[in-house]
């Protein structure tokens, strides 16, 4: 709104007369800081007044013992980390389920208003809420203390940094700004993979002083993988999407994003012509882009029947199951992967710069359970001796540390937790 305005003020006779006097330059700058402190008053009027104020009103209403909310904070639809803990409480059919999807970073300003707004008078009579991303909204309300709220995560293990674990890093706010505005609030339970973990979530999460809300029962999304029907289904459907697939050994390269959640790209690095000419005749690569990233991977002409970009036709789950050799970064899915006991390859090519960005919970080059490659050719030359190269206990010590609690039943001990079932 105010970017229309400048626009419209530009093309007035007062402008005109200002810009002989002001450089355009000098007018852009105080353009920029009214929009950045406009965006700081809204903020606060939102977070510290009008979302509380409507949560109160509608508190009033007796709990509703048989509501369950599921809170998508970006997500359109019904994500993975939610599919087993939603159809667990399908299954019981006494509860009334409702669900929210608030698109945040992905809609406009008026429509995740109106989606909070929505939400908001939802939750304020529900006995139980599920949650599987931060969000500033749930933690700036003055929750009911009949009301559980349960944050399922959307990772395993602990790996790059979050939450107020990043303060004064780039990728994060500055302390100040997340003590005032905090991602991470009126949880009475945060679940994880392991008890190693516990503390990294207590950390980020400002819940030091709450021993007993990070719960190692495991993540619900995990116990996908304990599914032999789901492998099977994994499998026919990769040969269905990708036929050249029969007979071949798969590659799966799943990076994390880059940059900022609303402008997030994918790393170019990886050499897919030479991957094609050194591994062709035993492998296919695939690629699996971070839901955050918008473009897919440009597939080099001559090599359509060895790289496919499949972030559109099958899920990270389905994938994992498929992949005999995993390629990522700094991407929690190799926990999960873990859990199959195979290959993992960590292409770190900017991880200084990462360290820089972002951080992580423990030291990267003694924590990945597989060899670190910055360039195509290192990687490649691991994989044409992947047999004899591969270190299988160190990632079963990996998987043993970091994903202790994740054995397939995890969604039924949260279930019992949160509703004694």
């Amino acid at each position: 709104m105010l970017k229309s305005l400048f626009k419209k003020f530009k093309k007035t006779i007062v402008f005109k007369t200002i810009q002989k006097t002001i450089p355009y330059r000098a007018l852009r700058k105080v353009y920029r800081a009214c929009r950045k402190q406009i965006r700081r008053m809204y903020r606060y009027e939102m977070l510290r007044k009008h979302y509380p104020k409507l949560y109160n009103k509608y508190a009033a209403r007796p709990v509703n013992e048989k509501k369950v909310v599921f809170i998508e904070v970006r997500e359109s639809k019904i994500s993975d980390s939610f599919s087993l803990m939603y159809k667990k409480v399908q299954e019981e059919h006494k509860y009334e389920i409702h669900t929210h999807f608030l698109r945040s970073g992905f809609s406009k300003r008026k429509d995740y208003q109106h989606a909070c707004e929505a939400m908001i008078t939802d939750i304020a009579d529900a006995k139980y809420i599920f949650l599987n991303e931060s969000s500033d909204v749930i933690a700036a309300l003055p929750m009911r203390k009949e009301t559980i709220v349960t944050q399922l995560w959307h990772g395993c293990g602990a790996f790059k940094k979050f939450g107020m674990s990043t303060a004064e890093l780039i990728f994060g706010d500055d302390r100040k700004t997340l003590e005032k505005y905090p991602y991470h609030g009126n949880y009475t339970y945060v679940t994880v993979s392991s008890p190693e973990v516990v503390w990294a979530y207590e950390e980020a999460m400002s819940l030091q002083d709450k021993k007993g809300v990070v719960v190692p029962t495991g993540i619900s999304r995990s116990d996908i993988f304990y599914d032999e029907e789901a492998k099977k289904a994994a499998q026919e459907k990769l040969l269905s999407v990708v036929p050249q697939a029969k007979g071949k050994k798969v590659i799966l390269y799943a990076p994390t994003f880059r940059g900022r959640v609303a402008k997030a790209k994918t790393p170019n690095k990886l050499d897919i012509a030479a991957f094609g000419d050194a591994l062709g005749k035993d492998y296919i690569l695939l690629f699996k882009l971070h839901p955050f990233v918008k473009k897919r991977t440009a597939i080099p002409e001559g090599y359509e029947d060895f790289a496919f970009d499949l972030t559109d036709d099958m899920s990270i789950e389905e994938l994992l199951f498929v992949a005999d050799i995993c390629i990522s970064d700094y991407s929690s899915l190799v926990f999960e992967y873990s859990l199959f006991e195979k290959p993992m390859i960590f292409f770190a090519f900017d991880l200084d710069n990462y360290y820089d960005w972002r951080g992580f919970y423990y030291d990267y080059k003694d924590f990945v359970p597989g060899p670190i490659h910055t360039t195509t050719e290192e990687m490649i030359e691991y994989i044409q001796h992947v047999d004899e190269r591969f270190d299988k206990k160190k990632v079963q010590e990996f998987r043993q540390k970091f994903m202790s609690a994740c054995d397939g039943h995890a969604t039924e001990r949260i279930m019992k937790m949160m509703f004694g079932e």
